[in-house]
């Protein structure tokens, strides 16, 4: 891997919704659509959180009350978007080390009775060696497409960009 290569990848999807309830449905009820496999503790999840506000957690919260980071939130603009930092690695454990985070920004652009949500996992060379594999799991099948299908099924009828 070439390190400041600028591996990311985009995702987006139209959702038959308000730009509005998008955002809220996405940052504040994300433990309602996430698909409920893919949790980093020993416990299924019973919600996951971000916290409202710039430098705010983003974390799951076991159903045997065990808090898991995942990572930080770097900014928060209801309803047009927000940027969080990612803090898992290869393993799927957490480094607190800001320099290994990648970033995902999540935007929502209306467009009449639909919103655009655009999903952008970048920066995923600072996750050093194991960026390339993190870029080959988020943008598989299984990856954010799989979240985003979900949360389209939460929040509205969805049309796949």
């Amino acid at each position: 891997m070439t390190r400041g290569t600028g591996l990311s990848v985009l995702k987006t999807i139209t959702v038959r919704a308000s730009q509005e309830r998008a955002f809220t449905v996405f940052a504040t009820k994300m433990g309602t659509w996430w698909p409920v496999d893919h949790h980093i503790g020993d416990a299924d999840f019973a919600e996951i959180v971000i916290e409202p506000h710039a430098g705010g957690r983003w974390f799951e919260r076991g159903q045997d009350g065990v808090e898991c980071d995942w990572g930080r939130v770097l900014a928060y603009d209801p309803h047009d978007r927000f940027v969080l930092a990612w803090h898992l690695q290869g393993d799927w454990n957490y480094d607190p080390a800001p320099a290994r985070s990648s970033e995902i920004e999540v935007r929502f652009i209306p467009d009449g009775a639909t919103t655009r949500v655009e999903l952008e996992h970048r920066a995923l060379e600072r996750h050093g060696d194991s960026g390339e594999d993190i870029l080959a799991s988020v943008s598989s099948d299984n990856g954010w497409m799989l979240g985003l299908r979900a949360f389209a099924a939460a929040v509205s009828d969805a049309v796949e960009d």
